[in-house]
């Protein structure tokens, strides 16, 4: 029985409230876990000195808060005033490029009930991973022993010194911002209880968002985003590189992407492009925080943080069969094993980069 007019319209406000749920949990989840780990985060960052310790604080930092954004943000800070030095600060810029990634395969948790929409959801989030950690493989051997992103960053900032900050209205926030904070008061502002509520929401949120989806594949809603936003790798990326400088948050905007590859409706080898522009993307809050101190140092920083990206995305797309078959393979294998995507997350993002520092000191 086709659906008519009404049918359509209910199941798309539902929707939009849907994606809404989705966007406040991660938003409460961030919440949640800079309470945990904020000052935790400035100090680790703050008394760095060796660039490997630096990339593990980076990596553990992003982890704890949920924001890169926040992290460059602080390193930013850090450097404008002094308390870091630029080649310092560059290794902690690129491990928060990892850091950030761990949002996203949080979110794929939540299709843990069906084998195969796992196995696709984990292989779509963990790719951002892998393209993350390869480029750090290559480049930071480089910076270390060549300071190739701080020389080619401090060459560039002369033409941006005197350019001042802009100030970018995030329309996430403003949207979600009332409900989070309702919701903070309602917890407490207790980080345990906030976690647990940003939880359940993501989780109830995902459940019916994937539900839907999945009801659209073969549907005309699967030709139309197939054919207007990954029809080409170049859209795909300027689309990713555009949602994420205006939500100014790449957690989100890839998070946004793990349902879809999940019910099957793109597929991973297309999503790998909107995940490059989403690195790009989230560069922007960075460079305009950096702008706005009108310190050298600073947006040395920030250029040095898209430069590492656009480094990253020359030599890893073409390379793409790599980090994809990589995601795809430890797809493969969590789904038979599912509890050991629990234990990657947990080991790959918190224990191993913890354990690190603590031995490195």
């Amino acid at each position: 029985m086709p659906m008519t007019a009404k049918d359509i319209l209910y199941k798309t406000l539902f929707f939009l409230f849907l994606i809404y749920l989705f966007f406040v949990s991660i938003q409460l989840m961030g919440s949640a876990f800079k309470s945990f780990g904020a000052g935790f985060a400035e100090s680790l960052i703050e008394t760095t000195s060796n660039p490997f310790v630096g990339l593990l604080a980076g990596i553990l930092a992003t982890s704890m808060v949920q924001s890169s954004s926040c992290t460059t943000s602080i390193v930013v800070g850090f450097v404008a005033s002094g308390s870091l030095t630029i080649v310092n600060a560059v290794p902690i810029i690129m491990g928060a490029n990892i850091g950030t990634t761990v949002t996203n395969t949080f979110v794929s948790l939540a299709h843990v009930h069906r084998r195969g929409e796992f196995e696709r959801a984990f292989a779509g989030a963990t790719c951002h991973d892998f393209f993350n950690l390869l480029s750090v493989i290559v480049i930071f051997p480089l910076q270390v022993k060549f300071l190739i992103l701080s020389r080619i960053s401090s060459f560039l900032t002369d033409a941006f010194v005197k350019v001042g900050g802009i100030q970018i209205v995030n329309p996430l926030k403003l949207a979600t911002g009332p409900l989070v904070r309702a919701l903070q008061i309602l917890c407490l502002h207790h980080p345990v209880v906030m976690l647990v509520l940003a939880l359940l929401i993501l989780f109830f949120s995902l459940r019916f968002i994937t539900r839907l989806m999945r009801g659209l594949v073969a549907t005309k809603a699967e030709r139309s985003l197939n054919e207007h936003v990954f029809n080409s790798p170049v859209r795909a990326f300027l689309t990713g590189a555009s949602l994420t400088a205006i939500i100014q948050s790449s957690s989100v905007a890839t998070s946004l992407m793990v349902p879809l590859v999940g019910a099957g409706l793109v597929t991973v080898e297309k999503k790998f492009p909107y995940t490059l522009g989403t690195n790009i993307g989230t560069t922007v809050t960075t460079i305009l925080a950096a702008l706005a101190t009108a310190n050298p140092a600073a947006i040395t920083i920030a250029l040095s943080h898209l430069i590492f990206n656009i480094i990253g995305v020359s030599i890893f797309y073409p390379l793409r069969w790599i980090p994809i078959g990589l995601a795809k393979e430890l797809g493969r294998r969590v789904a038979k094993r599912r509890w050991h995507a629990i234990t990657y997350v947990v080991v790959t993002f918190y224990v191993v980069p913890l354990i690190l520092i603590f031995l490195w000191r």
